[in-house]
């Protein structure tokens, strides 16, 4: 019998004040409860009960030790209610971490919405384009767009991206419309220094009219990218989700369509798989069926 399962059956005795009645309270046999006991006088080297044929009585130590196991119990037991009511209610303090645009775009409004229905849950959220180390920095989920290397965390799919290429119609108007890589080393592109695959502009490595131009100009964020394309300085090659709207609204327009590579998947990952906090299953659960209804995303 473990220390703790040896307290619980010392508090039924001393309550009962008989080890057949404290036995049955806490389900185990009376041989099982006297040695439970003499266990504990043992190690305490103490005695906590007198003994006769009809009762047992506790001792001025025993009474003394009973004050303090209850209290033990106590904490214990809300510390287990505690940690339950994690597990089952969302509560508490979610961290999660996503690439910058991504979570301006669709992490923020979503996680508006979702602490509104959730009061009892508080937020922190990382938008940076790094990969972030979920166990090691302390964060619940993290978004990532791309493929997934092999791991123990746990992923949900919630759609997919491509890597695009546009420029405003005025620059179209001025320089014409690239119609292959090639053409694009005519052309002012503009890129994101962070960004070795942007700053690279990577197409089809299989395609012989593939070509991997030259930046004129380098900044460091994609809204800063997206924003000289808009003024028709150049050609910038960005995630789709990051121009949806500029594309709906005709502020951009795509080309390259026919040599832009493979989607890219966008997963939620988090440590802890089906064992995960109710605040995680909760917010993945409520993100995951919005974002999944995005034309965007598909």
């Amino acid at each position: 019998m473990d220390r703790l399962q040896a307290l619980n059956v010392f508090v039924a005795v001393a309550e009962a004040e008989s080890f057949a009645r404290g036995a049955r309270a806490t389900g185990v046999s009376a041989p099982s409860a006297t040695r439970a006991v003499n266990t504990l006088e043992t190690a305490l080297g103490a005695r906590l009960f007198t003994r006769s044929t009809r009762r047992v009585r506790l001792t001025d130590v025993g009474r003394t030790y009973l004050a303090e196991v209850r209290e033990i119990l106590a904490h214990l037991q809300a510390a287990d209610d505690t940690a339950s009511g994690a597990a089952n209610t969302p509560v508490g303090q979610l961290r999660i971490t996503c690439p910058q645009e991504f979570g301006r775009i669709h992490v923020a409004p979503l996680l508006i919405e979702f602490l509104d229905i959730h009061p009892t849950i508080r937020a922190d959220v990382l938008m940076v384009d790094r990969l972030v180390n979920l166990v090691e920095e302390g964060f619940d989920i993290a978004v990532r767009i791309g493929h997934l290397p092999s791991s123990e965390l746990s992923a949900v799919r919630v759609g997919q991206v491509r890597r695009i290429v546009c420029g405003s119609p005025d620059y179209f108007a001025r320089h014409g419309r690239p119609r292959t890589p090639g053409d694009l080393a005519r052309h002012s592109l503009v890129s994101r220094a962070a960004d070795s695959a942007s700053s690279e502009w990577r197409f089809d490595a299989d395609d012989p009219r593939a070509a991997r131009p030259d930046t004129r100009l380098t900044v460091s964020t994609v809204a800063a990218t997206i924003d000289i394309a808009k003024r028709g300085w150049g050609l910038s090659r960005v995630l789709s989700y990051q121009v949806a709207d500029d594309l709906a609204a005709g502020r951009l327009e795509r080309v390259l369509e026919a040599y832009e590579p493979d989607p890219l998947p966008i997963h939620f990952v988090h440590v802890e798989g089906r064992r995960a906090a109710a605040k995680v299953r909760a917010f993945i659960d409520f993100a995951v069926e919005r974002l999944r209804r995005l034309q965007v995303l598909r």
